[in-house]
């Protein structure tokens, strides 16, 4: 039911094999192939058909390379496969990597392997010498391909020009850069910082004109030179060189140092601080560099806690605890005891880690139960002292009310009997001697039968009269009220 089509120059051929490249015009697609035999006079039947995808049966072909030896030095330039063909089966030649393989044109030469740019520099060659090498491309995670041919070489003499900057390296502490150089010219020299991003080394063709000076760091006498700046929060590969520059305008290039920052960073130790709430030991964390340094994050960090009591009897080891977060919390503390803990941050991806922090040390509370032991024994001594204080009290407070009752009364004699001689009432329990002239008794009830006998025996109403001569006014007031009840009767 298939259509099948023939392959032309593959026809009556007497050979094993086909040219049928030209029928390929897509190579992300299936085809299936076929072949029969024949004869004069007969035809075989055809064969099972063949499947294919020619991406991926396709073999990656060598690369061509150019080699130029100038001071000590190869420069290699690279040109990825099909660069010469019109039509390509792998359009994107970035997605090209390149190894090398050089040796010393010796019987005895060892191969020394490493991965190249498509315009690179191969360094660290004898000069005078001669060197072969061969080139293979390959896309990564995919498939490698084939060697190319192999090509020799002769260094030349290196010119030993004591202007050009050399040990060129980088030092890096929490994400601040530093690069280093040194020189060996004793006139006047100001020197240039330059970088180029990595990934632009991957691209076919001159990149002398794509580097790109750092900042601050231009025309300077120092050799040293800060370049944190070019590095941002989310770091990518770099390299760098210094370009020297003499008074008589004459300019030397140090060596290529690539830099992966986050692989070249050292992480300096964090710092930690500790707080004691009940039986909890809190730890807090601050990462390497402060809380502004985001690019801390790209390593994930975890942090290990050591803890241990600080007494100088005491051979208990430090125990650690691995957190992820910036809070740790450490149980099972002993009270009233002293307690120092460090702390060291690491990243697993990376395989790096900092220094400890500094020791830094809290006492724990005191057992809780002592206060209250302290408080009971408190309330008990209060009530036992009341208890006893009780009797003793009630016992003063009677005797100061019998003392103040027999010494200090609080009675008073009736209204009636104020003043008797200018003599004051003071207690009815001391005796004293009263004059009997100064009391009298008053008979102030007068019935029927003493008013008859007044009137009848006035001797005994005169008599009466005197003996009540101490109040005159009654005596006149009453003489009246005789006089009157006589005149009614």
């Amino acid at each position: 039911e298939m259509e099948w089509e023939e392959l032309a120059g593959c026809q009556n051929v007497t050979g094993t094999k086909c040219d049928f490249s030209s029928a390929i015009t897509e190579y992300d697609v299936e085809y299936r192939v076929r072949l029969r035999a024949e004869t004069r006079e007969d035809k075989s039947p055809w064969s099972t058909y063949f499947e294919m995808i020619p991406s991926e049966i396709a073999e990656i072909g060598p690369p061509e390379i150019e080699l130029q030896s100038t001071n000590g030095v190869i420069k290699i330039k690279v040109s990825p496969p099909e660069a010469n063909q019109a039509q390509k089966m792998w359009i994107d030649d970035l997605s090209f990597k390149y190894n090398l393989v050089i040796w010393e044109n010796s019987s005895n030469a060892e191969l020394r392997k490493q991965s190249i740019f498509p315009m690179d520099t191969i360094n660290d060659l004898a000069p005078e010498t001669t060197y072969c090498l061969k080139v293979q491309a390959y896309r990564p995670l995919e498939k490698e391909g084939l060697f190319g041919p192999i090509h020799c070489i002769k260094t030349t003499r290196k010119v030993n020009d004591l202007l050009c900057p050399t040990n060129v390296r980088v030092s890096a502490l929490n994400m601040k850069f530093h690069l280093h150089w040194n020189s060996r010219y004793k006139e006047s020299v100001r020197y240039t910082v330059q970088y180029l991003l990595a990934y632009l080394k991957h691209i076919p063709g001159d990149q002398s004109k794509k580097w790109l000076c750092v900042s601050r760091c231009e025309n300077i006498t120092d050799t040293k030179c800060n370049f944190t700046s070019i590095i941002p929060p989310a770091p990518g590969f770099y390299y760098l060189r210094v370009q020297a520059m003499s008074g008589y305008n004459r300019s030397c290039l140090s060596n290529e140092v690539k830099i992966d920052p986050l692989v070249t960073n050292e992480i300096g130790p964090p710092t930690v601080k500790v707080d004691i709430s009940d039986v909890l030991l809190h730890v807090q964390i601050s990462p390497p560099g402060g809380y502004e340094n985001e690019a801390f994050r790209d390593y994930g960090l975890s942090y290990r806690v050591l803890y241990w009591k600080n007494s100088s009897n005491n051979e208990e080891e430090a125990k650690m605890r691995v957190v992820k977060e910036r809070l740790a919390t450490v149980s099972d503390l002993t009270p009233s005891t002293l307690y120092c803990v460090k702390a060291q941050a690491f990243s697993e991806a990376y395989n790096k880690s900092s220094p400890f922090s500094k020791e830094e040390c809290i006492r724990t509370h005191g057992d809780k139960m002592l206060p209250l032991i302290i408080i009971a024994i408190f309330i008990g001594a209060v009530i036992g002292i009341l208890v006893i204080a009780m009797p003793v009290l009630f016992v003063l407070y009677q005797a100061y009310n019998k003392i103040k009752y027999v010494f200090f009364p609080s009675c008073h004699p009736p209204s009636n009997i104020g003043d008797l001689g200018g003599q004051p009432f003071s207690s009815p329990y001391l005796l004293t001697e009263e004059p009997t002239e100064n009391f009298c008794i008053i008979e102030s009830i007068i019935t029927e039968e003493t008013k008859q006998i007044d009137f009848e025996g006035g001797q005994h109403s005169k008599q009466s009269s005197r003996d009540s001569g101490n109040y005159s006014n009654d005596d006149d007031n009453s003489g009246s009220k005789v006089s009157e009840e006589k005149e009614l009767v």
